[in-house]
């Protein structure tokens, strides 16, 4: 049997006095969050009376790795950002030759040791305190390279974590962010988007992570618009004032690690020539933003001769790219994006869906631009889990390795809560690249979930997926939690404004010529949707229930209830009120104005219980997680809803709206007599909505 060591609250985390790295602070960091851990896994005494049993680790010693058996010519080198851990004498060493390496060998000793798991904090792991964990007397722990040399995390779309606070500081949720991030071994970041990419990128750098920059923010420079509000952003008119917001980021950032982005777009996710309507063709387009990427590039060489550049092929920029009207230097890497629903394809962008490959195909350096989440007002996933299959999403990266795409791999988390799992896969693919995804899935289930109920809850982990709303017959064609409600909203206001016109915005899903086939199309969709989803919550429901009565269970069951569980619970509740709107309209088309009502009242109803089950999940620590919820926005769809209903009862009860209140009010003989119109205030509608469902649901 081999002899044990013990780790108990008590030891300390020291530094060989001949470290050599440029910048301590984020290891520092990395230290403070290990003797968090230690304090959240190890009791404050142990039990002295095997003191003589089992030898204690004194100190977790960090120290350089070409002091470590530097006479050894056999001994292989740690590569960057490698780290090597090995019990000697009372100690456990951290071996590293530089600082991300030391961050990533504390956490591993975290992760691996104590049991602190890359999501500890976003899956709301639990820990029952033990005295002392012992490890081997010859414990042995060695990095293994990473399969992506950049890789990180892009916190886009981030409403509900920049409105959100721990403790009442509004910086803790970042820095769970960045910690998670490096956990899983990520070493770049975008801190935000706009001002909070600003704000955070501070904060990112001192935990350890390189700062990139959003497509459509150069350099990480100040946007034009928001810099120079009284004048066009026009480079055209005013070249001198876009150079100096480039030099003002350069500089604000060259004490930093970063990985420069270059490129033009728009004052926003658009196109420059929305701008400047000058550049109407795709050969000046291109030998504009060809021109200030170089323009940009050489900015940043002349402070930074070492720099790294990338540029992202995104959107129009791919488009302008494979014509070969752009032209980027050589050593800049090359970022191509997938749709936002995980196919390396171009993007829909309003009804143009092009679908370009978007991998590469030459020499060089490149990467990808990848979404957990997206956000398109048409039918992705931002509060709810990727609806298409992992074993596609696995395909695709495994794709991108084939296509030599390995060189930086930047994945929109979003607000990271509801995109966990996805978050997790993508880190272990960049870890490790070949990865057996039934063994992960169950893998992650039983670490976070819980054994006892693990293989059902993988099998819910499946059948979500199977579960999704195809709007079109691709395999990455499925609807998450925008479509139900970006089209419900949509839908409603052409009904209000020209009922006799299709709906323009919703033609990339149903081309048809009339509003009428659009809704109807729509409502067989959602129909079928909400049948799966609604089956699939009672499957989730019954598991909940077992997982209530069983005490060990209980933990795994509110992470249940918070994640898979409540991403069904969404996904048919907006279903079903797409469906009740779907009915709504035909009624309204048939003359049945209070049956129309009815219906749009019921389906603002399910959008109410859907924004009410992301409420209740926002206990502890989460409170007021959901509450900025506006993207989707399922309390906007409700309250437009309530909008319809109001439109609808003007039309058949207005201007005077006593006849309605008369019908499903006054007693039969009082609706026979009216001498005077109403005896009481008027009914609100929501007070004739609750006196319709009280008759026609009896």
């Amino acid at each position: 049997m081999k002899k044990k060591k013990l780790i108990t609250s008590e030891v300390k985390i020291v530094w060989e006095e001949s470290i050599r790295i440029p910048d301590k602070g984020p290891v520092e960091k990395a230290a403070a969050c290990l003797k968090r851990d230690l304090n959240m896994v190890l009791l404050d005494t142990f039990d002295r009376d095997n003191k003589d049993k089992v030898e204690r680790i004194d100190a977790i010693l960090l120290a350089m790795a070409d002091t470590k058996n530097k006479d050894d010519k056999s001994i292989q080198p740690l590569l960057p950002e490698g780290y090597d851990i090995q019990t000697e004498g009372e100690n456990l060493v951290i071996y590293a030759s530089d600082m991300l390496g030391f961050v990533y060998g504390i956490y591993a000793i975290s992760k691996k040791i104590l049991g602190v798991l890359d999501f500890w904090f976003w899956n709301d792991q639990c820990f029952e305190k033990k005295s002392g964990i012992e490890i081997d007397s010859d414990f042995s722990l060695r990095s293994v390279p990473m399969k992506v040399k950049y890789r990180g995390w892009f916190v886009n779309d981030e409403v509900l974590i920049a409105d959100w606070n721990i403790d009442q500081n509004r910086t803790r949720p970042w820095e769970m962010v960045f910690e998670a991030l490096l956990r899983c071994g990520g070493n770049m970041v975008i801190p935000g988007t706009d001002r909070n990419a600003h704000q955070y990128r501070a904060v990112a750098s001192a935990m350890g992570l390189m700062i990139t920059h959003h497509h459509a923010e150069p350099l990480g420079a100040t946007m034009f618009a928001r810099a120079y509000t009284h004048l066009n952003a026009s480079y055209k008119e005013y070249p001198e004032l876009f150079h100096k917001l480039w030099k003002d980021g350069i500089d604000r950032q060259k004490d930093m690690q970063v990985i420069w982005n270059l490129g033009f777009r728009g004052q926003g996710d658009c196109p420059f020539w929305a701008n400047d309507p000058a550049y109407d063709t795709d050969e000046l387009r291109g030998a504009l933003m060809g021109e200030l990427i170089r323009k940009q590039y050489d900015m940043v060489k002349q402070e930074i001769p070492d720099a790294i550049c990338c540029s992202n092929l995104y959107g129009e920029t791919m488009e302008l790219y494979q014509k070969g009207f752009l032209n980027l230097p050589d050593d800049v890497i090359r970022i191509w994006a997938d749709n936002g629903y995980g196919r390396m394809v171009s993007r829909r962008q309003g009804n143009h869906n092009p679908r370009v490959l978007s991998l590469p195909d030459g020499k060089g350096a490149h990467g990808i631009y990848y979404h957990a989440s997206f956000y398109d007002l048409q039918a992705a996933n931002h509060i709810t889990m990727l609806t298409n299959s992992f074993e596609f999403i696995q395909r695709e990266l495994l794709n991108v390795f084939e296509a030599n795409a390995d060189d930086f791999w930047l994945i929109n988390c979003s607000n990271v809560k509801p995109h966990v799992f996805s978050l997790a896969l993508i880190a272990a693919m960049w870890r490790e690249k070949d990865i057996d995804l039934d063994q992960f899935r169950l893998s992650y289930v039983c670490a976070y979930y819980g054994k006892k109920y693990a293989d059902k809850i993988a099998k819910c982990f499946v059948r979500y997926a199977e579960c999704a709303l195809p709007y079109g017959e691709l395999e990455d064609e499925h609807a998450a939690e925008q479509f139900t409600n970006h089209g419900t909203r949509i839908f409603a206001t052409q009904w209000m404004k020209d009922r006799g016109a299709a709906a323009r915005e919703m033609l990339w899903a149903v081309n048809k010529e009339s509003l009428s086939e659009q809704i109807a199309w729509y409502k067989e969709k959602c129909e079928k949707a909400e049948s799966a989803y609604r089956s699939f919550v009672s499957q989730c429901d019954l598991i909940s229930n077992e997982m209530e009565g069983n005490e060990e269970a209980r933990a795994g069951r509110r992470l249940f209830d918070d994640s898979i569980r409540l991403h069904g619970q969404i996904h048919a509740l907006c279903c079903l009120g797409a469906v009740e709107f779907g009915t709504g309209y035909s009624c309204f088309e048939q003359g049945n104005h209070k049956r129309a009502f009815y219906h749009v009242g019921l389906a603002a109803k399910a959008y109410e219980k859907a924004d009410w089950q992301m409420r209740q999940c926002e206990h502890g620590k989460w409170s007021g997680y959901y509450k900025n919820e506006c993207l989707t926005d399922i309390k906007q769809t409700v309250w437009v809803l309530e909008g319809l209903m109001a439109w609808i009862r003007t039309i058949d009860d207005g201007p005077h709206f006593y006849r309605w209140q008369r019908e499903f009010f006054y007693s039969e003989d009082d609706k026979r007599v009216q001498l005077i119109l109403n005896m009481e205030n008027h009914m609100t509608d929501k007070e004739i909505f609750a006196l319709m469902k009280k008759r026609w649901e009896e």
